[in-house]
């Protein structure tokens, strides 16, 4: 191949990171490396009213993001009872966020499994690649309470 062309590649690619619109935050991790953490939104499609933030590590000039990551949601809108039966109401819940961390295979996902008993969203953060013995995981809980969702009555578990 041309070698102008692939140094060109090369440096758009890394022109580009950090180009993402759901960042909110990037901070540096020192001057003597090239890993940042980020934190990116995640508003959920269904259920309007909740939102999340992720942080996790990037490592510039990497094949592969560390497994590390951290999600924190709330609620920040209405949340309808016409929301909560359009959602997955499985026990493993349904992706609602994927981001590629390798180009090994790795990725960054985050499911919403509802907890109908105690009427609660639960947001799982996770990566699909083993490091050091363990799957990196992280989990932040949106309960229903005071909300147009919440009911009295409760659906048995299926």
């Amino acid at each position: 191949m041309n070698k102008k062309l692939i140094t060109t590649a090369f440096i758009l690619s890394f022109g580009l990171v950090g180009c993402d619109n759901n960042e909110v935050g990037d901070v540096s991790l020192g001057f003597f490396t090239l890993k940042d953490v980020k934190i990116e939104i995640l508003s959920d499609d269904i259920v309007t009213g909740v939102t999340c933030h992720i942080a996790s590590i990037e490592a510039n000039l990497s094949l592969s993001d560390p497994s590390d990551s951290s999600i924190s949601c709330r609620q920040t809108g209405d949340i309808t009872p016409e929301m909560i039966a359009k959602i997955d109401k499985s026990k493993s819940g349904e992706i609602v966020f994927k981001k590629s961390k390798s180009i090994f295979f790795k990725s960054m996902k985050v499911r919403r499994i509802y907890d109908v008993e105690n009427q609660t969203l639960i947001y799982l953060s996770y990566t699909t690649k083993e490091t050091d013995g363990s799957f990196k995981h992280s989990l932040s809980t949106v309960p229903l309470w005071g909300t147009k969702a919440y009911s009295i009555e409760i659906e048995p578990n299926k």
